[in-house]
């Protein structure tokens, strides 16, 4: 059997096989004696049929037979034979009709096209990141939002406005929210409100003594441990918040140092899986998918280029990983499992069985595997400190309830 690989595109072969006439005619002559012993055929005994007139009466049959016992196999050998890793089926096309015609006198030629994941040359991933913090607060419209009059963030206009309302009341007013507001989407601009008051409250604070803070749970016994608990997960919550952006700053760099064609196939799959998610999300949500007014086309553009974006930095850790040798051990594997169970309160045995409906432990392993790519990649960045700046999320001035 001859082959020849050829590079249609970074992700698609194509594979020239030839079988030779010899080859064939083996498997052409021992088809036909097969089907001469058992034939019946009229003016011969049974199973005594001559092999030219068994193949002239069942030549279709002892074909599609023929082709059966050898296309699968050759194919299998020449994928083997070039170290590819289709994704998905291979497609296969016949191309010499004689050699079909007349089985076992000349050989029998074929291609098959693969999809495969593209060759990934790695750049230098030891780069530098540098991680700032800037809030980028747009205008939003919110419901059900309280807003302190006179408090801080709360310009003076919307006090003004809503001071001797009653529940219930209904009001519009225009804002003209200063050049140096700390919400930027707002800054310098006039903005008309609807507002709904809903209710009016008094804010009482307690005294701040052990008793308040005894209060608040079984086991905090004092003001003193109240504080320190709370600043303890304040420098956590911080310090975990500036890890993933640092983290997502880091994918982010490496996917834009590499570029390389991705396999339209995983594309598509990615994306309807995140299309079936998206549609699933908005039933429980109560909004019917099937709303003409909804722009799908857009949504799956915007879909598509994340699923690319995910399958880019998956891959580069996955090369990453394999360049340094990485690995997950079983026990590794069963670590996370057990967590992923205690963080769903289900038992060890019931995450493996949604695993097993997923792709499986190995799907685990590669997933700690990128894990450990990433851990190397925040081990040799170099990360440019900077005061801490918290985010808003929403402007003060536009948390009053509108219509």
């Amino acid at each position: 059997m001859k082959t020849e690989l050829k590079d249609i595109s970074p992700t698609r072969k194509q594979i020239d096989v030839e079988i030779d006439a010899a080859a064939v005619r083996t498997v052409y002559d021992r088809i036909s004696d097969n089907y001469a012993k058992a034939a019946s055929v009229p003016g011969f005994r049974p199973g005594h049929a001559p092999r030219a007139v068994v193949r002239t009466r069942f030549k279709e049959q002892i074909r599609t037979e023929v082709l059966r016992e050898l296309l699968p196999d050759a194919v299998q050998k020449a994928v083997e034979e070039h170290k590819l890793e289709p994704l998905g089926e291979p497609e296969l096309n016949l191309e010499n009709s004689e050699g079909l015609d007349q089985l076992g006198q000349q050989a029998i030629s074929f291609n098959v096209s693969v999809e495969v994941l593209p060759e990934i040359k790695l750049g230098d991933y030891s780069f530098d990141g540098k991680f700032i913090e800037e809030p980028d607060a747009e205008p939003i419209k919110v419901e059900d939002v309280d807003v302190i009059l006179g408090g801080e963030g709360v310009v003076q206009e919307i006090t003004d406005q809503l001071i001797g309302t009653k529940p219930d009341d209904g009001k519009t007013f225009t804002v003209d929210y200063p050049a140096d507001f700390n919400a930027k989407g707002l800054a310098g601009k006039k903005v008309e409100y609807l507002v709904k008051v809903s209710a009016f409250r008094i804010k009482e604070l307690p005294d701040l003594d052990d008793d308040w803070a005894q209060s608040l749970g079984d086991e905090i016994e004092s003001l003193e441990q109240l504080r320190t608990k709370v600043r303890a997960d304040l420098d956590q919550q911080v310090k975990n918040e500036s890890e993933n952006k640092m983290r997502g700053a880091l994918i982010r760099q490496l996917v834009d140092l590499h570029e390389f064609e991705l396999p339209e196939r995983l594309v598509e799959h990615q994306t309807e899986h995140r299309l079936e998610s998206v549609v699933r999300d908005m039933i429980g949500q109560g909004i019917d998918p099937r709303n003409p007014d909804l722009q799908w086309d857009k949504a799956r553009e915007s879909l598509k280029e994340q699923a690319s974006y995910d399958l880019r930095s998956s891959l580069l850790l996955e090369r990453i990983a394999e360049a340094e040798k990485i690995e997950v051990s079983d026990q590794e594997v069963d670590d996370e499992i057990k967590a992923l169970a205690d963080a769903s309160r289900q038992s060890a045995d019931q995450v493996r069985a949604i695993l097993t409906k997923q792709g499986g432990e190995r799907s685990i392993a590669g997933r700690l595997r990128n894990r450990k790519a990433l851990d190397l990649l925040v081990e040799t960045a170099r990360v440019t400190e900077a005061e801490w700046k918290e985010e808003t999320g929403e402007p003060e001035g536009g948390a009053e309830k509108q219509e």
